[in-house]
């Protein structure tokens, strides 16, 4: 017997039946074959094992008990038709045959042949149903996984016929476009609209069609055209199938969506782009080592920290060799798995040190455990000590109470902030408008030189930045176009402007110094150190302000005593009855307090040309005894001066200039510390000087001047008035005469241009128009000489009166002030006044109670040339008191009136003028005219006779 089939050594059969033929075939494929051989008698244990999976094949005999073969068949059949099953009979018939092929047997034998011949080919036709069944079972399954292949929702399957045409298409392919895929079966697969519309796509797909045509498995990635809605980016795979033969029967095509895979391939190799760029652009530094400190990893960017290449860094040894021994607490870095913030310094290539914060992290990566990551705090250590010394400084400003010392702060300062040696600060001096170098450090000085005060004109470089309100920052000041000092070893420069106080200079003889560190605390620094000159300044303007209020205070409260004393003066000034009077009442109310210690008033004398004491009160200690007063002199003692120049004299402070003067010795033994000399003139009449004595420095400013000095004329008035007064009551009287030659007086020059006599006896009328004067006109026409008058400045107005032949009366508005009334002033009464053209004559009348001097004087300084030729007494008792007592009843108006028509001719007989001409004259009516006369006629009258009456009754009362 042949060896054993391959397929029986691995099969299990399953026998049926009681027939000898059985047992031989069970024994034969027990002892021929490896076949795993179970032998049962009936079909229904038949059955059992057929439905336990147990049989690779099934052999029965045809006859069973209680069934038979093709009944056991049918039964197996309607649970699978691909298991083989084999019957075989003895006795066979073609009924038989047909029933056993009719129910679906593998095969039907017929045993008739002799038993070893039958036996061989049960064995070879078992062995055949079995491979058969097995072949079938594959190709059952080649196909289901060919239909589950080509049904995959996750990938696009094409079939192509061997001539590269299409023949069948996958739903999912379906889906990926929008056309009709059954009008596409038959045409050229890389024709169709999966990949057309671009020629390098269409050439692609042909050519892997093609190699697969030759039998060569293909692939290429695809995309899409961008016409349909939703273009994908396609791996196809292209295998051909072949038949059994070998030949070419299909060509099949798969299609998987790479869109994500590509994009995230895409953004991967951009994402490891971005991460190549970042470990070498980032100022971070990554080392990775291993247990030993040995590098495993060297960032590519460690030059940025270090200096060194990454084989430089190879080189140096471990990692202790660039960050120091002991760096890492390994005992803490096994607890906590990263120990972060470690600071330590290390050298660069160029020796430079740089402070680093480092991380320290335990990893697992290829033959690395731990990763150091190294981060340069260099310029950010260096920044947090520049601010500290900053804030050292701002702290310093605190107590600096000129600008001078904030500008020696800042330059001590600034080599511990900007790291410079070379600084200054110009301060600007409003006065002289530039800016003056008010602090420098010994390093400018050695660079730069002497630092000059320069205009705020622009021109220069700290004047520019000044005026312009900007910062400069230079590498190379040497490129500055306003550079003052060429000569200079200043390099890197910056100018920064310190608001309206100056500008802040620092520098170093290194060029390009400034880095943005050091830009942003130069910034700083300069902001510090103007908020600190504006706080002084604002300081300064409180306390000059608070010092100015304190002065105005002890100035008002000053004045309030010396306005004080002025009312009581004031006061006492109205009840005087006597110079005297006055002038003691004035000295004694100055000194009643310690403000002033001394006061007097003084007469100037001018036969000792001295200031002769009158009156005194207050600690004058012989002071006027041992003094002579003298006006002349420029060392003469205030009262001197005063009475020398009628200008007030100060002296605020005694002690000045001691040695110059002799009167200021006596005046400090006495303790007279400053002094204030003011003259008594009213009305260009000078009445004395009164002169005070204060025991303190600077006890009179200018509103204390300007006070007293008003006072002065307030004595000088009240003097004045009570001349005036004492003249009314006195009827003794001086008749002074006096020839003068002046063309300015306005009757002189009249007389002159005229060619006339005029006489002035009374009569003048003061209103807000000017001084009304009545002229008589002797040997000329009132007209011409009026016309004459009206071509003078000092007359404003003309009017005939009245005229009589070759004479007549004019009246005549003045613009400047007439003697009479500047005489008034003092007392005395311009009686009469007569011009020709080449003399004229005054007749001036002084009371015994006016000085007669006084008035002399008033006369000599009013005219150039003065001569007195006649002085004669008189008593007028009897005429003055009947005079006064009737101007004291009359008003002005009532004067002017009686007056124009007296000069008129009105109380002539004949008249000259009548009272309607009167009236015309003073611009009335006649009725008011007739008025003002009867009434002023009425009372003179009263006057008279009521004076006359009181003489008559006298004698009668004394009989009595």
């Amino acid at each position: 017997m042949a060896s054993s089939p391959t397929v029986l050594d691995s099969s299990a059969v399953l026998l049926v039946g009681t027939s000898e033929w059985v047992g031989r075939f069970a024994a034969t494929l027990e002892t021929g074959t490896d076949a795993t051989v179970q032998r049962v008698q009936t079909g229904a244990e038949a059955l059992e094992v057929f439905r336990k999976r147990a049989t690779d094949c099934l052999i029965s005999e045809y006859a069973l008990d209680e069934t038979t073969g093709v009944e056991l068949l049918r039964e197996i059949r309607n649970e699978t038709a691909a298991h083989p099953v084999i019957i075989g009979a003895t006795s066979g018939s073609e009924t038989i045959a047909s029933e056993a092929i009719g129910a679906g047997v593998t095969d039907y034998v017929a045993l008739t042949e002799s038993a070893d011949q039958m036996i061989e080919e049960l064995v070879a036709r078992t062995e055949r149903a079995i491979r058969s069944a097995q072949r079938a079972i594959s190709r059952r399954e080649r196909a289901r996984q060919f239909d589950a292949i080509f049904n995959d929702s996750r990938t696009a399957t094409w079939v192509l016929d061997p001539d590269g045409s299409l023949a069948r298409v996958n739903q999912t392919a379906r889906e990926m476009i929008d056309e009709d895929v059954e009008t596409l079966v038959g045409e050229p697969f890389w024709t169709l609209p999966w990949w057309s519309h671009a020629d390098t796509t269409e050439a692609e797909v042909h050519r892997i069609v093609k190699n697969a045509l030759d039998g060569t498995f293909g692939t290429a990635v695809i995309p899409q055209p961008p016409h349909l809605d939703d273009p994908r980016i396609i791996d196809l795979s292209v295998r051909p199938v072949d038949n059994e033969r070998g030949d070419l029967v299909s060509i099949v095509v798969e299609g998987v969506d790479v869109t994500e895979r590509v994009d995230l391939e895409r953004n991967l190799r951009q994402s490891e782009e971005l991460h190549r760029v970042t470990l070498n652009n980032m100022t971070d530094t990554v080392l990775i080592t291993d247990d030993a400190g040995e590098y495993t990893y060297v960032c590519p960017n460690v030059h940025f920290i270090f200096g060194y290449t990454a084989a430089e860094i190879r080189d140096l040894g471990t990692i202790d060799e660039l960050l120091g021994e002991e760096l890492v607490d390994r005992d803490q870095l096994a607890e906590n798995g990263v120990l972060k913030n470690i600071e330590c310094t290390a050298t660069d290539k160029a020796g430079r040190e740089h402070t680093l914060l480092v991380n320290v992290r335990e990893v697992s990566i290829q033959d690395g455990t731990l990763l150091f990551s190294c981060r340069d705090v260099t310029k950010r250590k260096q920044r947090e000590e520049a601010l500290a010394t900053l804030h050292e400084t701002a702290r310093d400003f605190l107590y600096a109470e000129t600008h001078q010392e904030i500008a020696q702060h800042v330059v001590d300062d600034t080599p511990g902030v900007l790291d410079l040696d070379a600084s200054a600060v110009y301060l600007f001096d409003a006065d002289a408008n530039d800016l003056r170098p008010a602090a420098r450090s010994a390093t400018m000085k050695e660079l730069n030189g002497p630092l000059p005060a320069v205009r705020a004109d622009g021109e220069t470089l700290p004047s520019y930045s000044f005026v312009e309100d900007e910062i400069l920052f230079f590498d190379d000041v040497h490129e500055a176009d306003r550079l003052e000092n060429r000569a200079t070893d200043l390099r890197s420069a910056t100018y920064i402007p310190l608001g309206n106080h100056g500008v802040f200079v620092a520098g170093s003889n290194q060029v390009g110094a400034f880095d943005d560190v050091t830009r942003e605390l130069a910034d700083l620094l300069a902001a510090t150190a103007e908020a600190a000159l504006d706080r002084i300044t604002r300081e300064s303007r409180l306390r000059e302000q608070d010092r100015t209020l304190q002065q105005q205070n002890e100035q008002l409260t000053d004045l309030n005593r010396i306005n004080e004393t002025i009312r009581e003066i004031d006061q006492a000034l109205v009840q005087a009855e006597t110079r005297e009077e006055i002038d003691h009442t004035v000295c004694e109310l100055l000194t009643a307090d310690d403000r002033f210690r001394f006061a007097w008033i003084g007469t100037a004398d001018p036969t000792s040309d001295a200031v002769e004491p009158r009156a005194w009160a207050g600690s004058e200690q012989g002071y006027l005894d041992c003094q002579s007063f003298a006006i002349a002199g420029s060392d003469a003692e205030p009262a001197g001066k005063t009475a020398g120049t009628g200008d007030v004299t100060m002296v605020t402070n005694v002690a000045a200039g001691l040695r110059d003067e002799p009167w200021r010795k006596d005046a400090l033994a006495r303790d007279y510390l400053s002094v204030l000399s003011i003259p008594l003139a009213y009305n260009d009449l000078t009445h004395g000087v009164l002169t005070v004595y204060a025991p303190t420095r600077d006890a009179f400013d200018d509103t204390a001047k300007a006070v007293l000095a008003e006072l002065g004329e307030t004595i000088a008035s009240a003097l004045s008035a009570l001349e005036r007064k004492n003249a009314l009551l006195t009827t003794s009287i001086t008749r002074v005469e006096f020839v003068i030659d002046d063309p300015t007086f306005v009757l002189s020059r009249l007389a002159q241009d005229a060619a006339c006599t005029l006489s002035y006896q009374g009569g003048v009328q003061q209103s807000t128009e000017g001084s009304y004067v009545f002229v008589t006109v002797e040997d000329a026409s009132p007209e011409d000489v009026a016309e004459a008058a009206s071509r003078l400045v000092a007359v404003d107005d003309v009017q005939q009166i009245s005229a009589d032949g070759d004479g007549g009366v004019l009246r005549l508005r003045l613009t400047q002030p007439f003697l009479a009334l500047e005489l008034a002033d003092h007392g005395a009464v311009f009686r009469e006044a007569t011009a020709d053209p080449t003399t004229t004559t005054l007749v001036i009348e002084i009371p015994d109670s006016i000085d007669i001097r006084m008035i002399t004087r008033l006369v000599r300084e009013t005219f150039s040339t003065v001569e007195l030729r006649a002085k004669q007494t008189l008593d007028q008792s009897m005429e003055h008191d009947l005079y006064s007592k009737f101007l004291e009843k009359l008003t002005e108006r009532q004067l002017e009136v009686v007056q124009t028509a007296y000069y008129s001719g009105f109380f002539e007989s004949p008249r000259e003028s009548t009272g309607e001409d009167v009236a015309e004259t003073l611009e009335i009516s006649p009725p008011a005219f007739y008025k003002h006369a009867r009434t002023v006629q009425r009372k003179l009258f009263a006057t008279l006779f009521e004076e006359t009456n009181r003489s008559v009754a006298a004698p009668a009362g004394g009989v009595e």
